[in-house]
């Protein structure tokens, strides 16, 4: 697109959220040889104050003025403490005064109607970061850099309609978005993007859920066709374990497309879930680096297939599953039968996390918060295809993750040599599902016990 290397860069919502942390993403930006791309999120805090704002404004308005009250207060103090110039500052708080009002005025409606639309919600949170976006160019400014605020509902960033889930169709999004790109790099101006939202074909707004600022960059990145990804955060980013259970956590400097896939989809949320795929589409790395250690290397995820010398990158953990046990005789030779579970749930928008069967047996993983309904969903086939359904509270899915490790023999066998030396019982074992990973079940209350022991065998 541009004899310039672009490089999008995506500051998480602690990097931006005191005058310090706000100034070094500032320096970030401001140091970098590439055409940089920025994308903000909301201040930390912010976009948990406006979901409790919607939800409690319901016919108390005194809610509503407790809520603009942190709002504005928040903005207005890093905003203070960021920016020195008077003119400068001035011009920024009329700005974020402005945006606040409309906030205000419809968390009034809200307030008054007793109602709220899925995309008026998602109008409302997407203020968080709008402020924001304001607020980081101010600061740009104030340093003797030009930059323009670009709201990504405004720019073809269009979506389905999957409220918190939405995606984005990338080949549509590319051409609808060639000539706004072209302007953007030939001005010359940093742009700040906001993240977390786009908007729906009918123009409504609508957000990726939780970290969606880190699809938003990597989407960015295919419609820019840029070199790199940076996200950067307060803290490590991808380790060898959760460092809150294992205490001799490693950082992984090396992770492929699919091995990260696996990791932010099981473990913790270091990344939005869908933030690989629009930048593996073009083989675009993603860097995930640390603000607290801006020289630290971080983690590099790329195509490549990086092995190392154990196999193991990661142990990986999940608290927040139960499993249905759907019993019946013959049950895993009956065609389009898991297919058909599977529709019924996703018809209700529940995502199953694993499945595994046998003839007489599938056992379906499923997030805590959609196990009642899902019991009740496939309920609805009892007495026909399904003899009973056993459901199994407090487990814990542990992920093992690397490349290469299902073609490496004796792997799975000493995964389950180290749970079995902890005298655990494994649930459930998958193996072969993904290139990647091997999935095990055991009791929650055992999961510190399996992760170190696990993590142990692989990394001494």
């Amino acid at each position: 697109m541009s004899e310039k290397r672009l490089k999008v860069l995506k500051f998480d919502g602690d990097c931006i959220s005191t005058s310090e942390n706000l100034l070094k993403s500032v320096r970030i930006v401001m140091s970098e040889k590439d055409f940089p791309i920025v994308v903000i999120p909301a201040f930390e805090g912010m976009t948990d104050l406006l979901m409790d704002g919607i939800e409690h404004a319901g016919g108390k308005e005194v809610k509503v003025s407790e809520t603009i009250s942190v709002l504005t207060e928040t903005h207005y103090n890093i905003a203070q403490e960021a920016i020195k110039s008077d003119k400068i500052f001035n011009k920024v708080i009329q700005e974020i005064t402005l945006q606040i009002k409309k906030v205000e005025r419809l968390l009034y409606g809200v307030a008054y109607t007793e109602e709220i639309t899925d995309a008026v919600s998602a109008y409302i949170l997407s203020y968080g970061e709008r402020i924001a976006a304001i607020i980081f160019s101010g600061a740009l400014e104030d340093n003797g850099c030009e930059s323009k605020i670009i709201e990504t509902d405004r720019i073809g960033l269009v979506t389905d309609k999957n409220i918190e889930t939405a995606i984005v169709n990338l080949d549509d999004f590319k051409r609808s978005f060639n000539f706004t790109a072209h302007s953007i790099v030939n001005n010359n101006v940093i742009p700040i993007f906001t993240g977390f939202f786009g908007s729906t074909p009918d123009g409504k707004v609508i957000t990726f859920g939780r970290k969606g600022g880190d699809y938003t960059s990597s989407v960015l990145a295919y419609g820019f066709g840029a070199s790199e990804v940076e996200i950067w955060k307060s803290g490590t980013a991808f380790m060898s374990a959760d460092p809150d259970k294992v205490k001799n956590a490693k950082i992984i400097e090396k992770l492929s497309y699919f091995e990260a896939a696996e990791l932010v989809y099981f473990g913790k949320r270091v990344l939005h879930p869908l933030t690989i795929e629009p930048a593996a589409v073009s083989e675009i790395p993603i860097y995930v680096k640390d603000i607290l250690c801006p020289e630290c290397k971080g983690t590099q995820i790329a195509q490549d297939a990086y092995i190392e010398e154990n196999i193991i990158k990661s142990v990986s953990q999940n608290e927040n599953v139960s499993m249905l046990r759907i019993h019946g005789t013959g049950i895993g030779y009956k065609p389009g039968l898991i297919r058909e579970f599977s529709d019924s749930l996703a018809a209700e928008n529940i995502n199953i996390f694993a499945t595994v069967s046998s003839q007489t047996t599938i056992n379906l993983i499923v997030e805590n918060k959609d196990a009642e309904k899902s019991y009740e969903i496939l309920n609805f086939y009892k007495g026909k295809v399904i003899e009973k359904i056993d459901f199994v509270r407090n487990i814990a899915l542990v992920a093992i993750i690397g490349e290469g490790l299902v073609r490496k023999r004796g792997i799975f066998a000493r995964i389950l040599g180290a749970v079995s030396d902890q005298k655990v019982n494994v649930e459930m074992a998958s193996a072969g599902a993904s290139e990647v990973a091997i999935y095990i079940i055991v009791p929650k209350d055992e999961l510190t016990d399996v992760v170190n022991a696990i993590h142990k065998e692989f990394f001494g």
